[in-house]
């Protein structure tokens, strides 16, 4: 219901230095904001989108073209909104400090499933940061290379959003001195060892220790990293497990987009 509200504030926030020359926006950035996250909830092909428009053009007030909607996913001017949109949900909601995370693949065609495919080639990867307490996404990454790539520009995004990390559940596959060194020395980290572990160190000390001390409640931790895919699981239902961008540009927006529509779909309604 407070959609609207958020985009108009998320774009009163932002100065915009727009040319004197060429042709002004036909619409406004809140109207091309709202179009986009309609087009994104629709989970349909943008000719599909420009069709609804036509239909629903008594609610809306405009038409738009499928090129037109097509380069919204690279507008500057909605990357800001949306970002901004990002932040003003987390501020709203809150964030525990207790996170967990995982890394999944969108197929770049319908005939692929990320799950079945054990060749993993025609995908990009994303990274998603969960929020334990409130099921919010608080940071996530994007990457055409693979998986550990999109994780550290995730882990990026929580130190540029000044996020603390009390504590982080990853899988095995992120199991590793270099993504241990990224956690400041109080958090705590859930990781289970990879079998060709061979020194323990300084890094490795801390976590087998309190794996030792108490298995159970340690495995517990752990095991809060499956809210990170039961995310994706209801993401991929809902808003499509293909990316159908050609740019990787606009490929990051889409995928970006779908974390905060995540959010708007979680967020707990208070009395």
């Amino acid at each position: 219901r407070n959609l609207p509200y958020y985009i108009e504030q998320a774009a009163d926030l932002i100065l915009f230095n727009r040319p004197k020359v060429g042709h002004p926006k036909r619409l406004s950035v809140v109207k091309r904001t709202t179009l986009f996250l309609f087009t994104r909830l629709m989970c349909k092909s943008n000719r599909d989108v420009e069709n609804l428009l036509v239909l629903c053009r008594p609610l809306f007030g405009f038409q738009a073209s499928y090129k037109y909607i097509e380069r919204l996913y690279s507008d500057d001017e909605v990357n800001l909104v949306l970002h901004n949109l990002f932040l003003l949900l987390l501020q709203d909601e809150g964030v525990s400090g207790d996170l967990s995370g995982d890394g999944t693949g969108y197929s770049l065609s319908v005939t692929k499933h990320y799950r079945t495919d054990d060749l993993k080639k025609g995908y990009v990867y994303a990274f998603r940061v969960i929020d334990i307490d409130t099921g919010f996404y608080v940071a996530a990454g994007y990457s055409t290379r693979s998986e550990m790539d999109a994780f550290e520009k995730a882990m990026h995004m929580l130190t540029e959003f000044n996020i603390l990390v009390d504590s982080m559940s990853l899988d095995k596959y992120y199991s590793s001195r270099k993504v241990i060194r990224m956690f400041d020395k109080e958090t705590m980290l859930y990781l289970i060892p990879k079998k060709n572990l061979t020194t323990i160190g300084v890094d490795w000390a801390p976590i087998l220790r309190r794996i030792q001390e108490d298995p159970y409640l340690y495995l517990k931790g752990y095991f809060l990293r499956n809210l990170s895919e039961s995310g994706f699981s209801a993401d991929k239902r809902r808003f499509g497990s293909v990316v159908r961008q050609k740019r990787n540009d606009r490929r990051e927006t889409a995928l970006f987009s779908t974390a905060f529509l995540h959010n708007i779909f979680t967020v707990r309604v208070r009395p």
